[in-house]
């Protein structure tokens, strides 16, 4: 009897023990993001006043990974530079946390998991504006750290052995600030442990015409670095002519009576006469989702993943770049965007 019983006392303790320490399998996420206005213009349009004039998909992926908040620790959401004026404004961020405070009870009553939005807010930070097209050299460096790269710097220092992932969406010069102050004032062995707790993943950002040169210099300057680069792959969640990623599926999913969050969600991208779903940001944290999920293991980017899957082109680097591209997207979204609609009725207070 006692033999039997001993299992499930084991999982009971083990439980308990998680209950009381926190899971340590939740991923732990910052998102850097050139987040606009929520009044924004799509850049596409060709009009309008240079700092609402931007890419909405940004608000699209945010309000995604709002949903998904209860399966992802939130540590950092940093405003990079970003909109045709080149402007990095955190604001931005907490008005959309604004409407998240409005249906954050209704997500609790479904996990207790999912944070408040005096949660999100206390980790919002600023980052640098005027970045964009710039080289490393005009971006980086001495007097150039920001709210946003010092924060970066205590978040991965925390007594914690999980990965810091950082969802690159907008430029990476305040995730590449952090790593380049702590090379200069630490010894080697300890810039390697900070180095060895990243998990960087750029969104379009690995070739010459990234958003700003550092994220080419974290490439060329850091072959041990941690780093998924999504060239190709993220347009695998461009689901406009999709029966998944529709206009007409998104107002009957998320953006038609879902509350104050979901009509925030936007028509469009960047071209407004495309409208439907672009979240080409949104695979830097689906890969994560799905290991949640058991799928994958976030560690081996070779793997299949809602985030897609990527090959290490050279041995001696540990960046990871295209596999099979956009298709190893495409193929999930209809788990992804079922488990979405499932998460946006939620934030009704009727929802079942």
């Amino acid at each position: 009897m006692l033999n039997r019983l001993l299992p499930f006392f084991l999982l009971l303790v083990s439980t308990r023990l998680l209950a009381a320490t926190g899971n340590s399998t939740v991923p732990r996420l910052v998102i850097t993001t050139d987040f606009p206005p929520l009044d924004v213009i799509p850049g596409g349009a060709g009009h309008g006043p240079a700092e609402k004039r931007s890419d909405p998909d940004d608000i699209q992926s945010m309000i995604r990974l709002l949903l998904y908040s209860n399966d992802l620790e939130i540590e950092g959401l940093v405003a990079s530079a970003g909109t045709f004026a080149n402007i990095a404004n955190k604001q931005n961020l907490l008005d959309i946390l604004d409407l998240y405070d409005r249906v954050d009870e209704n997500l609790r009553r479904h996990d207790s998991r999912f944070p408040t939005a005096d949660r999100l807010r206390a980790v919002t930070w600023q980052g640098r504006s005027g970045t964009w097209g710039r080289p490393v050299e005009e971006v980086i460096g001495e007097g150039r750290d920001t709210e946003a790269s010092e924060a970066i710097i205590r978040i991965v220092d925390r007594p914690d052995p999980r990965p810091v992932w950082v969802g690159i969406w907008g430029g990476p010069a305040d995730v590449a600030q952090a790593v380049w102050k702590v090379r200069q004032t630490r010894t080697p062995d300890d810039f390697q442990r900070f180095l060895g707790k990243l998990r960087l993943f750029m969104i379009g950002l690995g070739d010459k015409t990234g958003q700003d040169g550092s994220g080419q210099w974290l490439l060329d300057t850091f072959p041990e670095l941690f780093v998924i680069v999504s060239q190709e792959t993220y347009t695998g969640m461009f689901a406009q002519k999709s029966e998944w990623g529709s206009l007409e599926w998104l107002n009957a999913h998320v953006r038609e009576g879902h509350g104050p969050l979901g009509a925030f969600y936007p028509r469009s991208g960047f071209y407004p006469d495309s409208p439907g779903m672009q979240e080409g940001d949104t695979p830097s944290f689906l890969h994560l989702v799905s290991a949640t999920r058991g799928l994958n293991d976030p560690e081996k980017p070779d793997q299949e993943s809602w985030g897609g899957q990527y090959v290490r082109r050279d041995s001696a680097t540990n960046h990871w770049y295209d596999g099979p591209g956009a298709e190893s997207v495409r193929k999930w979204l209809p788990d992804i965007q079922s488990d979405f609609a499932k998460r946006a009725d939620w934030m009704l207070p009727t929802a079942e």
